[in-house]
């Protein structure tokens, strides 16, 4: 009975020691949220090894998600504007999916593109990658590696993506890493202007930082850590 006693109480105790390393390290999220901390960290991943140096011969939007969706409508503008600016250049489509399908998320991508001006004909795809690694291996066979590419995707995959193109043989790699810009506009109010039931709480309509800012760092936060495991998995692999 003693033993089986002694046992339950050293298992709370581990209980115990786990809960409170995982509730200081929420709390250290907590505070870092009211930091700028993680926008340096997501605009650091987007922008360390970003540069447009050149003209590129091709571009190359690496897809994300389904259609439509806010990584890939992000990246469609981005990709837009960058066909605009450099009219020669091919346009390869690097994402999965069955492209003789016009409900396939390539084919949206494309009609997206058609739509936003440009001409399908300069269009390409690259149907076959799934993650990055295979993107960049599939886009080799589609480019010379030693021509000048311009890569675009979410600003957290650019850093991956710059040093796995470079490992799959790209000399030349530009980039330019979709951000989204914030609106110009004032969001704050006045909470007794819009009525409802009188609370204790203070009121949030004047305080942005806390209506917003701490929500979007707390997500930026996951981002950030999930795209820093990924680049270590990365390195382990040799894949970068």
């Amino acid at each position: 009975m003693k033993r089986f006693l002694f046992k339950n109480i050293q298992i709370l105790r581990l209980f115990g020691i786990l809960l409170m390393i995982f509730g200081g390290f929420f709390f250290l999220c907590l505070i870092t949220a009211f930091t700028t901390l993680p926008y340096q960290g997501l605009h650091w991943l987007g922008t360390s090894l970003s540069e447009l140096k050149e003209k590129p011969e091709k571009i190359i939007m690496l897809g994300g998600g389904g259609m439509p969706s806010e990584s890939n409508l992000m990246r469609i503008w981005y990709t837009c504007h960058a066909a605009t600016a450099f009219p020669g250049c091919k346009i390869i489509i690097a994402t999965p999916g069955d492209t003789g399908v016009s409900t396939s998320t390539p084919q949206k991508i494309k009609k997206e593109l058609v739509s936003g001006g440009i001409a399908s004909d300069r269009i390409i795809f690259e149907p076959k990658g799934t993650n990055t690694r295979s993107q960049a291996m599939q886009s080799a066979s589609l480019s010379d590696m030693k021509s000048p590419v311009l890569l675009i995707t979410s600003p957290e995959h650019m850093r991956r993506s710059i040093l796995t193109f470079r490992k799959a043989g790209f000399t030349s790699i530009n980039a330019l890493p979709a951000f989204e810009n914030a609106s110009e506009a004032d969001f704050s109010f006045n909470d007794k202007d819009l009525g409802g039931k009188s609370v204790l709480v203070p009121g949030v309509g004047k305080n942005e930082q806390l209506r917003y800012q701490v929500w979007n760092h707390l997500k930026f936060e996951i981002i950030i850590t999930r795209e820093l495991t990924a680049l270590l998995y990365y390195r382990i692999r040799g894949w970068i």
